[in-house]
């Protein structure tokens, strides 16, 4: 693998194209400027992915395509990289898209590795690792929390990611096992409390964030699943939104009214905490994993944790294949990433700072 071509080019698509341009010859397309206007070690080039034919014609030449796009998006580009035989890889936590890539992923001559992400993506590659050191385990609850550090406002929130891709979680029902039966759950309930270190959280249901680990711990485990963190009061005040109002019914009007409160903040920090619990031989016991990841500077930048997070995710997972340490086609679950593996390359030793 050569030559790569990362479609979108904001928070998280920039450093994407940023940290793979250490290794990889790097063309990033958007039809937009770059979202931060410093000056970047890859090419740009202006695409507007929903032009098929400009698409089709961007993509020649390519051996691999990272799609940093919002979810809704990314359909035609998995369907063109399945036909031309290139790699492709995602950040969509859309369950829908997900499925439809894993359909192309039957006839697939390339790897095609969707929700490369933080959640889904690297929680799952963690969390499945928790499980291996059990003889049997009953319990596995995910929790990540991309938030701003310093809080403000009733909704104690800044969107500092996709608010399509936030409101797209917060609408649609999440997948759990409850009971060892494998089901959907409203999201934006079942909300519980944490405190870690004297922090306060809520945690509630949102879609996406477990990617295919239903289906692989489905009849192994009695519980599993994913809430989002949030300062306390948020999920309240979403439901209002979202049901009260009715504002489900028109989410571009939502997106758009949240997008203007709540900016973007420079001091984020993205909260990561799993539990998983069972037996190691005949002795019931329970592995814990919690950090907090904060603001980094690479090549001269300081980046917010959300996108160094999300993007040392992804291109870790371009690496991997690129170093034939995954298969080389067909549907790549994140849960078949070896942890300690994704640690070692060299976007997934960020997650050790």
């Amino acid at each position: 693998m050569k030559n790569i071509a990362v479609l979108g080019l904001g928070k998280v698509g920039t450093l994407v194209a940023t940290l793979l341009s250490e290794r990889f010859e790097v063309v990033g397309y958007d039809k937009e400027p770059p979202h931060y206007d410093h000056a970047h070690p890859f090419k740009v080039q202006a695409l507007d992915v929903a032009d098929a034919s400009a698409l089709e014609k961007a993509l020649g030449g390519f051996d691999a395509v990272v799609s940093a796009l919002p979810y809704f998006l990314n359909k035609p580009v998995a369907k063109l990289a399945h036909d031309r035989g290139i790699h492709y890889f995602d950040l969509t936590e859309d369950v829908p898209t997900t499925a439809y890539i894993r359909d192309l992923a039957k006839t697939a001559k390339s790897a095609m590795v969707p929700q490369c992400g933080l959640a889904p993506g690297f929680i799952g590659i963690m969390g499945y690792d928790l499980t291996k050191s059990f003889t049997k385990v009953r319990d596995v609850e995910l929790r990540v929390g991309a938030l701003p550090r310093y809080p403000n406002g009733l909704l104690a929130y800044s969107f500092t990611w996709s608010s399509y891709g936030v409101l797209n979680e917060y609408l649609n029902d999440a997948e759990v096992i409850h009971n060892g039966v494998r089901k959907m759950v409203p999201s934006l309930e079942g909300t519980e409390y944490i405190s870690i270190e004297g922090q306060e959280f809520e945690a509630f249901s949102t879609s996406g964030g477990l990617g295919t680990l239903c289906e692989t711990l489905e009849g192994k485990v009695d519980t599993l699943n994913y809430k989002t963190m949030r300062y306390p009061g948020h999920g309240k005040l979403m439901r209002f939104l979202m049901y009260e109002l009715i504002m489900k019914e028109d989410m571009e009007t939502l997106e758009r009214v949240l997008t203007n409160a709540k900016p973007p903040v420079d001091e984020d920090v993205v909260y990561v905490y799993a539990v998983v619990e069972g037996w190691r031989g005949d002795k019931i016991a329970r592995a814990e994993y919690w950090k907090a990841f904060y603001p980094i500077e690479i090549g001269g930048h300081r980046w917010r944790a959300i996108s160094w997070t999300t993007a040392a995710a992804i291109a870790a997972a371009v690496e991997l294949v690129a170093d034939g340490k995954l298969p080389q086609k067909g549907f790549i679950k994140q849960e078949d990433i070896d942890y300690k593996t994704f640690l070692e390359t060299p976007s997934g030793k960020r997650y050790k700072s």
